[in-house]
């Protein structure tokens, strides 16, 4: 196998991203397919995750029976917890594609066990982004109005429109993510297949793997794709999540209109991407008995890219203060002083403190390389990018031009309930997905065992 997939990874000797414990094919095939057995402890947590999604759902029914009033509105505030949520879910889907393709790109060799993990995630949270306009236009049954496509009364979309921006983003981003998540995965369910012993589910797994049998024609054509998929990917990173942010910097809303938008969402969206990866990829890790799969140097080498990117953040929020005060604007003035000191200020510290002060942690090699501090952070830092985009959106629309028009917000328990049933919808899919697929990629950790085992004849994974 080395011979075709070394151009492919050329760094597979780095000492951080070897894996001593691992001895040959066989015990990666063996124990990465043994995650795939249902447990208590997964069931439970499905059981959780669904009622979650369920409580979510009668409230969208109870929301959509008597009208999006009922969302907690407060005119001038039209825009809540629904917009939040949206753009918090399309940041937690940019990991997939920094870890799978960019990172891929700069042959990083920490990526290859957690990328599968951080792909699914992808997937997953742009599926859950996606409900998000859905459900704040209160008619969810009049979407297809927003699709480029003659409907039966002929009416066509306003491209003027960031809520149609938005539609051809979340499209075009959702299918280039199950499509690199797909393709990445044929040579691991050829795996499942030549090990599955139940006959319908090995038909199955036959056809999803689109007859693969390890030739090296189709290793060399495999690599090429997937270099292509993670070039083609890559400007996906700056350009989904920057038109999400055009949806704020279109407006006149003071807080909003401003050019830093673009690359300020997608630092955002990256680090909060990189926080949820931390979120999931530790307890799998400690309940599947992965240790020595994802080791601590991965998560050592992904505690400095989240570091990273929480500076790159951090470097945003004064950037925002430093140009209100520059521009001599007293509405945008009076706004970011009302942010940090006035009607808001506990929402703005939040962010700030989760964002920005508590990842300065990661400057200690020693936290870095604790497990259960990067999972304390990584909830901390799912929190601040809440409230960061919480910060961004009601403060703004609640303290505009006219003092007469200030305002405040309160979520009603609808809203909550959708908040809540988002997250059950996530990890009800992501569980799901990790007892049918593997969640470490089996062919890649066949890359980086130690070099002289890769003479040796394991199940599937040699040429």
């Amino acid at each position: 196998m080395a011979t075709f997939a070394e151009p492919m990874r050329p760094n597979i000797a780095s000492a951080d991203v070897q894996l001593p414990a691992v001895k040959d094919y066989e015990q990666v095939d063996r124990e990465i397919s043994a995650t795939l057995k249902p447990t208590k402890g997964w069931g439970a947590a499905l059981a959780l995750s669904i009622a979650m999604f369920l409580m979510g759902a009668a409230a969208w029914t109870y929301q959509i029976y008597w009208g999006l009033g009922n969302a907690g509105y407060n005119p001038p505030v039209m825009w809540g917890v629904y917009i939040i949520t949206f753009v918090f879910w399309v940041g937690i889907g940019h990991a997939g594609t920094l870890i799978s393709a960019i990172l891929f790109l700069f042959r990083a060799g920490f990526r290859t066990t957690i990328y599968r993990c951080a792909e699914a995630m992808t997937v997953f949270a742009v599926m859950t982004a996606g409900l998000f306009p859905i459900i704040h236009i209160g008619r969810p049954w009049k979407f297809f109005w927003l699709v480029p496509y003659p409907n039966w009364r002929l009416l066509w979309p306003n491209f003027k429109s960031p809520l149609v921006w938005d539609v051809f983003a979340i499209s075009t981003y959702l299918t280039v993510s199950a499509t690199f998540l797909y393709v990445g995965l044929i040579p691991d369910i050829a795996v499942l297949r030549d090990r599955e012993t139940n006959p319908l589910r090995k038909r199955l797994l036959a056809v999803m793997s689109l007859g693969w049998r390890n030739s090296e024609p189709e290793w060399r054509h495999f690599t090429r794709m997937y270099l292509f998929l993670a070039a083609f990917s890559t400007p996906l990173v700056l350009s989904v999540h920057s038109v999400v942010s055009f949806d704020f910097a279109m407006a006149l809303t003071p807080g909003w209109h401003a050019t830093i938008f673009p690359p300020y969402f997608v630092a955002g969206a990256i680090f909060s991407g990189i926080g949820m990866v931390f979120t999931i990829i530790i307890p799998i890790r400690k309940f599947f008995r992965l240790e020595h799969y994802v080791t601590i140097n991965h998560l050592d080498a992904a505690a400095k890219l989240c570091l990273f990117t929480s500076m790159v953040v951090g470097c945003a929020y004064l950037i925002e203060f430093w140009v209100a005060w520059y521009s001599g604007n007293m509405y945008e003035q009076d706004y970011f002083w009302n942010r940090v000191f006035g009607q808001w200020w506990w929402a703005a510290w939040i962010m700030l403190t989760c964002n920005m002060i508590f990842p300065l942690s990661l400057f200690s090699q020693k936290l870095r390389r604790n497990p259960t501090w990067l999972f304390i952070l990584s909830i901390f830092i799912n929190l601040g990018m809440w409230y960061e985009r919480f910060v961004i959106i009601v403060p703004s629309l609640s303290h505009e031009f006219e003092p007469w028009q200030w305002s405040s917000y309160l979520p009603s328990w609808v809203d909550v309930s959708i908040l809540v049933g988002s997250f059950g919808w996530f990890f009800m899919w992501f569980l799901l997905f990790i007892k049918q697929l593997p969640v470490v990629a089996i062919a890649e950790v066949k890359e980086i065992v130690a070099p002289k085992m890769k003479r040796a004849h394991g199940h599937g994974g040699h040429h």
